[in-house]
């Protein structure tokens, strides 16, 4: 018992000598200050990017009579859901985001198959030709044919006034190309690719069953990419469309917000003003619908983040 006691006795003493020692080291004076400075700089970034987004959100859950008063600062004042019960009333609005909805899910779809079916061959070393094909396809990131001929091309193909004068032209990114072809010749080794034929295992059969779950993380960031860049399109719509039920809703928000402005007639002024009022309103229950979409599905996506960031970086 006594042996087992100064055992105890011992091993405590040097746990406290070991937490001394570590009381003992502090930060020197030089990293507190950055480290303070980066906190700031960090408080000040996030201040820049929530007082605005607080400020949408309050005004939104206002009532018009506020809103136009410019009475709202960070917090709703006379709370209503005026706002979005006009937002939803409206026919366009609800077709609208149907249609970006399906502008954003069909989009991203085949811009993520076209980009790993282009993209994985180009990563591979027995593919002859490959560095010439990336140079036209970089030629592509650089220089572009010009809107007209764009145009043109779209209009020969019979895709003017369809949906997929939308998803088609846009359907490939060459920077998600790059980023998707580096990962897959550092994420994917020869050897990998040798085995599996050694196994009887074809091409496709490879890209589907073995290259398709390791590269899960691109996949998720590239399709956010697309989905980002679907969702907030609005030019091409502009350019490609012209039946109303078609349009998606970043054009039919512009359409609102823009084009809606009152032209001819005797109308009281009273209900001009309830109007403008009610359009003030709009602008800011217009953005908070357009942005949820993307604030759902940002958190699923972003711990995939890291990983794709990280891709042809140097690891040590």
């Amino acid at each position: 018992m006594t042996a087992l006691s100064e055992a105890r006795t011992s091993t405590s003493r040097r746990t406290e000598r070991r937490e001394a020692r570590a009381q003992r080291i502090r930060e020197p004076r030089t990293d507190r200050i950055f480290l303070f400075c980066v906190y700031l700089l960090l408080a000040v970034f996030l201040a820049i990017v929530l007082l605005p987004l607080l400020y949408i959100v309050a005004s939104s859950f206002s009532s018009p009579e506020a809103v136009s008063a410019g009475r709202v600062s960070f917090w709703p004042v006379d709370f209503s859901l005026r706002g979005y019960e006009a937002v939803f009333a409206n026919p366009q609005i609800v077709q609208g985001y149907l249609n970006s909805l399906f502008y954003t899910v069909v989009g991203t779809i085949v811009s993520v198959v076209l980009t790993v079916a282009i993209a994985y061959p180009l990563s591979r070393r027995t593919l002859v030709g490959r560095n010439v094909v990336m140079t036209l396809i970089l030629f592509t990131m650089l220089f572009t044919g010009g809107l007209i001929p764009t145009y043109l091309v779209v209009q020969q193909v019979g895709l003017l006034d369809t949906r997929w004068a939308l998803i088609v032209p846009q359907a490939i990114g060459v920077w998600q190309v790059i980023i998707a072809r580096t990962y897959f010749r550092t994420a994917i080794p020869d050897e990998l690719v040798e085995a599996s034929q050694l196994d009887g295992c074809g091409d496709l059969r490879f890209l589907w069953s073995v290259v398709i779950p390791l590269a899960k993380p691109m996949i998720a960031v590239v399709a956010l990419m697309y989905a980002i860049m679907q969702w907030n399109s609005y030019f091409d719509a502009l350019i490609y469309l012209k039946s109303p039920d078609l349009f998606p809703l970043q054009l039919v928000l512009r359409n609102i917000l823009i084009l809606n402005t009152y032209s001819g007639g005797a109308i009281d002024a009273s209900v001009v003003l309830q109007r403008q009022q009610l359009a003030d309103l709009l602008k800011y229950s217009l953005i908070v619908v357009a942005s949820v979409p993307v604030l759902l599905i940002y958190p699923f996506v972003a711990r995939y983040f890291t990983k794709g960031i990280m891709v042809g970086a140097v690891k040590g």
